[in-house]
């Protein structure tokens, strides 16, 4: 059979002598769900990016359904049936769903916007392909699984006979991912094909019938999804035995690190995000934080690390208050914090690794003497944390911004947990890196956690979080709703219903655990 997509020998080498792209091969069938897996900075993304006409390869060529084609452009894609639908959502917030979906190819009537039939266009493309959504709701008030539901229809109303899903389950609950996975098995019934881009190898067996491994720019080879194994898959990826289980030991309360009592935060314009939150961490133990993005768990980690001030309620490290404090006496106070967006509060992009390294500390000995940094002590530094972390850098003065995902990660973990924190802020900690970068966090933490540490671990990946969490606690609209002693006995489906709301624990049960 000929493949419906087919890329040939693609090469891709940026000004700067990064090859992302080494002669890789890659072709999926029509009708079908093909999934892409590799580490970061595998060439995963550079590819899709060159079968989207985001990029222009260096070399080689690209063969829709048997012919060559060149593209130059997004728009060049599109317009040859081709769809992305981005992990970060490219919507506009005040617009109604209908108003995404049409945006820039509106229907008209009489020279103006024609807002019913933008509807019923809506309406039709939902029934068709099993992706129900209200074209009169305003975007900013859905959840992120009806998000990305409007983001596919936006994409087959444009004619998208190939959808590339880059990492489409990363923010979802059990059931949204289910309603996902449904849809996608209704698209690939009605004729279309899904490339599915995902970290997550449970899923891509679940959902996938082929599977291709890139690792360091090249193709490792294309698989049944039903005749490889998770280990096999993790083991081409990172090219060695990747550990998939955490080893951890059971934990017991120690002395309680901190305390929160009916912590209140609003938004600017005084909407509630945060309402009467009360929890407790102790030393040595991980609290887990499960829910759906945008139900307080960016705020919370803001709150406690300086980032954002807290309206009314109180927080306690050991005793003394971190609330409405700067960041910098928070972090004095023992508080370490890996932010869940690493770009824009992890990292300054524009200095090196070393630099990174010191931005919590540049101001005291060993590292300052008067006015003057003490580069020989920076550099020590940065030599014991890039190999105690398997930092991928030329050097400690390599600029940040020019390493993978997973290695900007890593200057995070290694520069937070260096610190020996008594109370960590881990937020997202492993998004949007690979198994073995997975692996080697999860190993940390739990280190951290033996070493004493508080852990507050927020994580949108619900088998993480039941996988490293002494206890979790599930927010819902800035509230909690359930409390967990014993996260192992927990399923995922169980955390979906009490994320989503349909499920809540009485004031006495969540007592018993707090």
């Amino acid at each position: 059979m000929t493949a419906l997509v087919e890329m040939r020998n693609i090469v891709k080498v940026y000004p700067n002598g990064v090859v992302a792209n080494d002669g890789t091969h890659f072709s999926v069938m029509r009708a079908d769900i093909h999934a892409l897996v590799g580490e970061n900075g595998a060439g995963k993304s550079t590819l899709m990016k060159i079968l989207y006409g985001m990029e222009l390869p260096s070399s080689g060529e690209i063969l829709l359904d048997g012919k060559k084609v060149r593209f130059h452009s997004a728009h060049d894609a599109i317009a040859a049936g081709i769809g992305m639908v981005h992990q970060n959502f490219m919507l506009v917030p005040s617009f109604s769903v209908a108003e995404n979906i049409v945006l820039g190819q509106e229907p008209l009537r009489r020279g103006l916007v024609d807002q019913k039939r933008a509807e019923e266009i809506s309406n039709e493309l939902a029934n068709q392909y099993g992706l129900k959504v209200d074209p009169k709701a305003c975007v900013a008030n859905l959840s992120v699984g009806m998000r990305q539901r409007v983001e596919i229809l936006k994409t087959l109303y444009r004619g998208a006979q190939v959808l590339i899903l880059d990492e489409p389950t990363a923010v979802l609950t059990p059931q949204e991912t289910q309603d996902l996975f449904r849809a996608a098995r209704t698209l690939i019934e009605q004729g279309k094909t899904i490339i599915f881009i995902s970290h997550k190898l449970n899923e891509v067996k679940e959902i996938a019938s082929y599977i291709t491994v890139m690792r360091a720019g090249k193709t490792l080879g294309t698989f049944e999804s039903a005749s490889t194994t998770h280990k096999e898959l993790a083991r081409m990826m990172v090219g060695r035995d990747v550990l998939l289980e955490t080893n951890r030991s059971s934990s017991e309360r120690s002395a309680k690190v901190l305390e929160v009592k009916n912590l209140v935060c609003t938004s600017d314009s005084g909407k509630p995000i945060l309402r009467n939150l009360s929890f407790n961490i102790y030393s040595g133990e991980i609290l887990g934080i499960a829910g759906v993005e945008g139900n307080g768990q960016t705020e919370l980690a803001e709150v406690l690390s300086g980032l954002r001030p807290a309206a009314s309620g109180n927080a306690l490290l050991h005793g003394k208050k971190i609330l409405n404090q700067t960041p910098r006496r928070v972090r004095e106070m023992g508080v370490a914090h890996i932010p869940e967006d690493r770009l824009k509060n992890g990292l300054a992009l524009n200095v090196s690794v070393e630099e990174n390294f010191i931005v919590d500390r540049y101001f005291h000995s060993p590292y300052r003497r008067g006015l003057g940094v003490q580069y020989k002590q920076v550099r020590a530094l940065g030599k014991r944390l890039i190999d105690a972390y398997g930092i991928h850098t030329s050097s400690g003065a390599q600029m940040v911004s020019s390493l993978s995902g997973g290695n900007m990660q890593k200057v995070i973990l290694a520069r937070e947990f260096s610190a020996e924190p008594r109370l960590l802020i881990a937020a997202q900690p492993t998004r949007g890196v690979d198994v073995g970068s997975t692996e080697f966090i999860h190993a940390r933490l739990i280190e951290q956690r033996s070493k004493g540490a508080a852990i507050l671990l927020i994580s949108a990946d619900l088998s993480e979080v039941i996988k490293l969490a002494d206890r979790i606690l599930v927010l819902y609209e800035g509230e909690n709703v359930g409390i967990f002693s014993d996260p192992a006995r927990l399923t995922e489906e169980t955390l979906g219903l009490y994320m989503l709301g349909i499920q809540k624990q009485t004031p006495e049960e969540m007592e018993a655990v707090l």
